[in-house]
């Protein structure tokens, strides 16, 4: 029997260079036809939904890499002809073709900037009719009505059965006749670039050959794997034509182009035709010369983010010599990764400031409307806090000082970091360790703010010792599945504080109405006068009291869950807009970009102003109190100073923890950062900081979540596609700028002259609400809630995501359980009532990292394993 090639996925342990697909590799196996049982096997039915087509005439160039380097993470990338045949990229830098027929189309260029027509049809003929019209173009023996029936074909379309290889024809459908696409070869299948359709069309009354672009004004949804399309190239060529100038090579030539996903950005940009032009150029110069910088093995080492694994000599991850093996070569190198991190960034420091803002590619009004949710996003967690920190140390950590300290460690953070994207905050586990110190010194007698500042101190040399022996290189012993179980405890501590102040105001005022306490005595006494001024005798003889004679009514307690409900819903609902067919997209983005702002501020008015009558509970000010006060060491003991280094270093292990994990998920390779990560310089700084925190009595602060990665995502320009009926967004690009994270925290800075009025009008049930809203949207993007809604779901309605094609259902369904006993142990004790319980949470994180790498394993395959842990969606 004759061989056919076919290709798969086989998980690579040491992937070659070049046709790597996060840890795949394509191999290519000759595979022998033979008779399928009439009611077929298991294996075919497995097989049915393979989006790579086997037979002789289907090649697919798995070792194609990207010309231009800026979709370096996708690799496989070819061209689809409507004949399902795959077609190389066009190759820049060996194919002269490609630099000709540019310079042909720059010369006589066709380009449609703001096309607003729905239909493809109609898009067609104003294609047609420009590029008759146009003097450089004319065809005086062509037919353009006749070019555009040839572009469709209304004789029924066919679909191989690939059983019986029989056609099949359906009547009545209106296909284009040929078309290039791009597809990318992943470990999900066949994924369709739907942004963008190249259209190729043979004209035998055609001269010479013609390109014509056309951008339309909004996103148009033309069926299966066009359901985004804002491009739309219309290739026209003479019939008989040298086999490098056919239509279909002048189709390669501007397909490569348009499948670089950043590049299809920068013409969303572009004004005008000659800014067009412009870009098309610069891409060519980068798909001419632009080649991936070779990174050292020096840098390498020392950049936890790098997918190079630490270095292992068991199969099965024991980690006792996989850190032994690392301490010597990597630990020793003092100081190595903060110096490798500055040279990365430090050159780039200037564009962190310019992007975005100077040159042609400005993004002023995104910058404007991210500052302002970075503004309301940080400081009302601020106020929390700030609040519980004031009522657990009785004053001495209040409002005021979480917010000027929020805004000093924020400006020097967004002046100085190495990812700028980063948000630091004082966090809920930061509040209640303060709280633990204050228990302690009360039951000890310390001097709280001596012994407060001393166990910052120690933090802080933690902190920093840590950043110059290169320890966050521990990093890559985090999977994603680890990272993901500590992001969904984090949003989960959201919703609990949220429900936590809901319930405390529920058990102090849903009650029948009381009488406030001596106010019984003031009626009786009003009683006796014969005068009870304020109250009044209604028709059926019920009298009603003055608001100052009631304690509570139930009203209140219903006002505040309406009123964080409310800012969940109006906030979550607007944060989805840019998703509706309402209104312009550039509002529906503003208006997702303002979503959590715009919530606050209209319930805020609703709750103090429309229902002002009723008394909603706000955060404590007392402007009589000292704002620095530099921390009296001298009233530590040397016991008392011993004691403060073991607190000093487990709170210096929660930090390090949350600080790492943060900067992971922000600099995750989906969010597509290109200006490299900053890991032990950034961990330093934050040790740098809390010093300056403790000494002045400040509280301390770390990278928060989902804060960063909320920022990281109102600065992306995203692009979505329809996949197997479920709406994907990728992003293309995001500005990687400090600009936004300095505005909002000098804003917060400025915000202390606001205290007492009118920031005491936003209620805390608002606060409740923006908890929620933060809770929720940082679920977005979190393989491990989607595993977990598959437990509720249908196998029918399951997404095609990597991990459903290529893992069992039941390996996928234990790992999600056993990701949720992981979650549900956080849960209990990071929450248990009992306050040095909290005081061990850091080491509890620890123990997920044996677990995952040497209990899981034991469990579900590692293969399983490394396919559920792969950092691609």
């Amino acid at each position: 029997m004759e061989a056919n090639k076919v290709l798969h996925f086989v998980p690579s342990e040491a992937p070659s260079a070049g046709m790597t697909k996060n840890g795949y590799f394509y191999q290519e196996m000759e595979q022998r036809e033979k008779e399928e049982p009439e009611d077929g096997s298991e294996e075919r039915e497995e097989g049915q939904d393979s989006p790579i087509p086997s037979g002789d005439d289907i090649h697919l160039y798995a070792n194609q890499i990207h010309p231009g380097g800026t979709d370096s993470d996708v690799h496989g990338c070819v061209l689809l002809n409507t004949s399902r045949r795959y077609v190389k990229l066009m190759n820049f830098e060996e194919e002269v073709r490609a630099h000709r027929d540019l310079d042909g189309f720059l010369e006589r260029a066709s380009i449609l900037l703001h096309e607003d027509e729905a239909s493809l049809d109609d898009v067609l003929k104003t294609m047609l009719r420009h590029v008759s019209q146009d003097p450089h173009t004319a065809e005086p023996a062509c037919n353009f009505e006749e070019i555009m029936s040839s572009l469709f074909t209304d004789a029924g379309s066919q679909e191989v059965n690939d059983r019986s290889q029989s056609f099949l024809f359906y009547d009545n459908v209106h296909l284009l006749s040929e078309t290039l696409q791009c597809v990318t070869a992943t470990a999900t299948g066949v994924q369709y670039q739907q942004s963008w359709l190249c259209i190729l069309c043979n004209v035998k009354s055609l001269q010479r050959r013609h390109v014509c672009i056309s951008r339309l004004e909004r996103p148009q949804n033309w069926g299966e794997n066009c359901a985004e399309v804002r491009y739309v190239i219309l290739i026209l060529s003479p019939l008989k034509m040298k086999s490098t100038k056919t239509a279909m090579e002048l189709g390669r030539t501007f397909a490569t182009m348009f499948s670089d996903i950043s590049f299809r950005q920068k013409l969303l940009e572009t004004k005008t035709q000659q800014e067009f032009k412009e870009a098309l150029v610069i891409q060519r110069y980068h798909l001419t010369s632009a080649k991936h910088k070779p990174v050292s093995t020096e840098e390498e080492g020392t950049d936890p983010h790098s997918h190079k694994p630490l270095k292992s000599a068991d199969r099965m991850f024991s980690l006792s010599l996989l850190c032994a093996d690392i301490c010597c070569r990597d630990f020793f190198r003092v100081g190595r990764g903060i110096y490798e991190d500055l040279c990365r960034r430090l050159p780039l420091y200037a564009s962190d400031f310019t992007d975005g803002i100077v040159g042609s590619n400005k993004a002023l009004g995104k910058y404007m409307t991210t500052a302002i949710f970075l503004y309301i996003a940080v400081l009302l967690p601020a106020i929390a806090f700030g609040s519980l920190n004031d009522e657990t140390t009785r004053g001495e950590i209040d409002v005021q000082k979480t917010i000027i300290g929020q805004s000093i460690g924020g400006i020097i953070y967004s002046l100085c970091a190495g990812s700028p994207l980063v948000v630091p905050l004082t966090t809920a586990p930061i509040a209640i360790f303060i709280g633990v110190i204050r228990g302690i010194c009360d039951d000890y007698d310390l001097d709280f703010a001596a012994f407060y500042a001393c166990i910052g101190l120690w933090n802080s040399l933690f902190l920093i010792l840590g950043g110059v022996f290169n320890l966050s290189l521990l990093v890559k012993l985090f999977k994603r599945s680890i990272e993901e179980v500590i992001a969904l405890f984090i949003s989960i501590a959201f919703v609990v504080d949220a429900v936590k102040g809901t319930v405390k105001i529920f058990l102090k005022y849903y009650h029948p109405p009381t009488l406030a306490n001596g106010s019984m005595a003031e009626l009786q006494r009003s009683m006796n006068g014969g005068v009870i001024e304020g109250v009044n005798i209604t028709g059926a003889g019920l009298v009603t009291l003055p608001e100052s004679f009631i304690l509570c009514t139930r009203a209140r307690p219903l006002l505040c869950l309406l009123l964080m409900l409310g800012t969940l819903w109006l906030g979550y609902t607007l944060y989805e807009f840019k998703r509706s067919p309402f209104l312009h997209y550039k509002i529906r983005e503003i208006l997702s970009d303002c979503a959590l702002p715009i919530s606050v501020l209209i319930f805020s008015f609703i709750g103090s102003y429309v229902f002002n009558d009723i008394g909603l509970p706000v955060f404590d000010f007392d402007d009589e109190r000292k704002l620095f006060r530099v921390a009296p060491f001298e009233k530590l003991s040397g016991a008392s100073v011993l004691s403060a280094m073991g607190l000093g270093f487990l709170l210096a292990l929660l930090i390090f923890i949350d600080q790492n994990i943060v900067v992971s998920l922000t600099n995750a390779p989906e969010n597509r950062l290109i200006k490299g990560t900053a890991y032990h310089w950034d961990l330093t700084l934050s040790g740098i900081v809390n010093i300056l925190m403790s000494v002045l009595g400040l509280p301390w602060m770390h990278a928060a979540f989902p804060h960063s990665t909320l920022h990281v995502r109102q600065l992306a320009f995203v692009e979505e596609r329809v996949e197997g009926g479920h709406l994907y967004e990728t992003i293309v690009s995001v500005k990687e700028t400090r600009v936004t994270s300095l505005a909002a925290n000098i804003l917060i800075g400025v915000s202390v002259f606001l205290l007492p009025v009118p920031l005491q009008w936003i209620p805390k049930p608002v606060l409740y609400g923006l908890f929620l809203y933060i809770a929720l949207t940082s679920i977005d993007g979190n393989q491990m809630c989607d595993r977990m809604a598959l437990l509720l779901k249908e196998q029918t309605s399951y997404p095609p995501t990597h991990y459903i094609r290529k893992v069992p259902q039941r390996k996928i369904h234990y790992f999600t359980f056993l990701q949720m006993v992981q979650l549900l142990f956080l849960c209990a004790f990071g929450m248990y009532p009992l306050p040095y319980m909290k005081m061990i949470f850091p080491l509890l994180m620890i123990i997920l990292i044996p677990i995952r790498n040497c209990l899981l394993p034991r469990i579900i395959e590692a293969r399983y394993l490394d396919i559920m842990d792969a950092q691609h969606m």
